[in-house]
């Protein structure tokens, strides 16, 4: 489902994690919008004149009162979704002809946008010219809207409604768009006082609640985790990161910069502030904690993501790349929880797509011969995701020709072998993917380790082909995945080379004689027996 908390920010829905607004049951969110709502009633009742209250009350009549920026911007964002929410619905009365209906939310959401123009302006005390001409264009405009909607309820002709219609679809346009660029600009004004906090600040403490409210902040979605990159957030972090005695806040502020480098304004930032060198001395230095250590695998995980294009061009991390596979490695062996294997294994397997030296490096390593260990803990190699990242690894080393016999060795057929029977126990989506993804990689890499004779015979020995066999035939066991059917048809072509004799004719004729589309086609259209 799409985050509309984003909408007015322009920016693209988040399609992997909700924003903790929208989050919670729904019961909740009613009992927190309620405040709000009954509130703007009460203005709209009194025709937004506004509410005088004793100080037992107040509480009664705002949502809160946050004293630092941090829940200022809450409140903000909790406002403006509300807004955001009632300008859709809206629109939608309107392509209705609901003009009744039309008139009542214009009045609702011209009190919630006043309401919310007042708590910028005691937020942002030393506001720009340019933030006081929009709320005063915004103001105005909620007004001709308000009276535009009252003059369409008073007359039923369909011409001049019609015509209306048109008009008030321009206001709703220039509203909107006037909304999205003041809550943008009181955003950074706010993130602005955030970071310098942290950069102007010696006490722990404010530094730490600086901290938190920016983590809080990159979880409402790209376009905030956009402008604190832009407003210097991923410089001050890492001025905390660069003075030990803030070393306590390490984890915090390294999980910060994890969710701020999901965007790419955010490695650039990284990159100006010379960050990968100072994550590659967090992660070689010996007295950090596991969990600051974890972190730092976390930002680098994310850094080096094959789906951001910018990371290719990291030019500084090749010239650390060697310190910091190292330490990754060794944060492998001595994980003490399947969360820090998942970091650092995760920021492996990212490192492996990244340069191909990398895969060399872990050769060198031993990396093969840890990582086979650790799977065989079921407390430390515990989910389909840590798997992923496992055979992901394994998928990308496989290309080199030594492989074959550290994969002998440590009994890598076997485990081969056995991810090709993944499944999910949840149905969880996501579960489900990493299965698939699991799946694909264990039969891409036998595909690629069979070349090697001996690997091959490893795998005919353990009944690879039956199970590969399977997996062509039975939708339901790849889970209806191509690309897992495609990976399957390449891994059993290559076995077959080698034991043509552990084939039935029917399938030696359909799945490895032809030409390997016409096989997969012939999968693909195949109906499941289930005699």
């Amino acid at each position: 489902m799409d985050c509309q908390s984003d909408d007015y920010l322009g920016s693209q829905p988040v399609p992997v994690e909700r924003t903790h607004l929208i989050q919670v049951d729904s019961v909740q969110r009613w009992m927190e919008d309620l405040k709000l709502m009954t509130d703007c009633e009460c203005m709209c009742v009194l025709q937004s004149k506004p509410i005088s209250a004793e100080e037992d009350a107040q509480s009664d009549l705002i949502l809160s009162s946050p004293h630092s920026a941090y829940g200022n911007l809450q409140l903000l964002l909790k406002r403006a979704w509300i807004i955001s929410t009632e300008l859709t619905r809206i629109s939608q009365k309107l392509e209705k002809n609901r003009w009744q209906r039309v008139h009542g939310m214009t009045l609702r959401v011209n009190c919630h946008i006043r309401s919310m123009i007042n708590e910028c302006t005691s937020f942002t005390r030393n506001s720009s010219e340019e933030m006081h001409q929009i709320e005063k264009l915004l103001i105005e405009k909620c007004s001709e809207f308000t009276a535009v909607t009252e003059r369409c309820i008073q007359t039923e002709d369909e011409q001049t409604l019609r015509s209306m219609k048109s008009y008030i679809n321009e206001i709703l346009t220039t509203i909107a768009q006037c909304f999205g660029q003041l809550i943008e600009l009181v955003l950074t004004y706010e993130i602005q006082n955030l970071a310098r906090q942290i950069n102007s600040s010696d006490d722990i403490y404010i530094i730490e609640s600086s901290t938190s409210g920016l983590f809080s902040l990159t979880q409402e979605g790209a376009q905030l985790c956009r402008i604190i990159a832009k407003e210097g957030g991923v410089i001050a972090l890492f001025k905390i990161c660069r003075q030990d005695c803030f070393r306590c806040l390490y984890p915090q502020t390294l999980r910060t910069l994890a969710s701020i480098c999901c965007v790419e304004e955010g490695i650039y930032q990284l990159e100006k502030a010379d960050g990968i060198l100072c994550l590659a001395d967090i992660l070689m230095d010996s007295t950090h904690s596991e969990a600051t250590h974890a972190e730092a695998a976390a930002v680098i995980a994310q850094i080096t993501s094959p789906q951001l294009s910018v990371s290719q061009h990291l030019s500084s991390f090749l010239e650390n790349m060697e310190d910091i596979v190292t330490a990754l490695v060794k944060l492998c062996q001595e994980a003490s929880s399947g969360e820090v294997f998942l970091l650092a294994s995760a920021a492996l397997a990212n490192i492996t797509f990244f340069d191909t030296m990398a895969c060399e490096m872990l050769l060198h390593l031993n990396a093969m011969k840890i990582l086979l260990a650790a799977c065989t803990d079921k407390q430390i190699v515990d989910t389909p995701y840590s798997r992923d990242q496992v055979v992901t690894i394994l998928a990308n080393m496989s290309v080199l020709d030594q492989c074959a016999s550290e994969i002998i060795q440590g009994n890598g057929v076997q485990l081969l072998m056995e991810m090709l029977f993944e499944r999910s126990s949840s149905g969880n989506s996501a579960e489900v993917a990493a299965c698939e993804r699991v799946q694909q990689k264990s039969a891409v890499t036998l595909a690629r380790l069979s070349r090697d004779p001996e690997v091959a015979h490893a795998a005919i020995k353990l009944s690879c082909i039956p199970r590969l066999i399977e997996l062509c035939r039975s939708p339901t066991e790849r889970n209806n995945s191509d690309s897992v059917l495609v990976a399957c048809l390449a891994a059993l072509r290559r076995l077959a080379v080698m034991s043509p004799d552990g084939l039935e004719e029917s399938d030696f004729q359909q799945l490895v004689k032809p030409r390997l589309v016409d096989s997969f086609l012939l999968c693909t259209n195949m109906e499941e027996s289930f005699v």
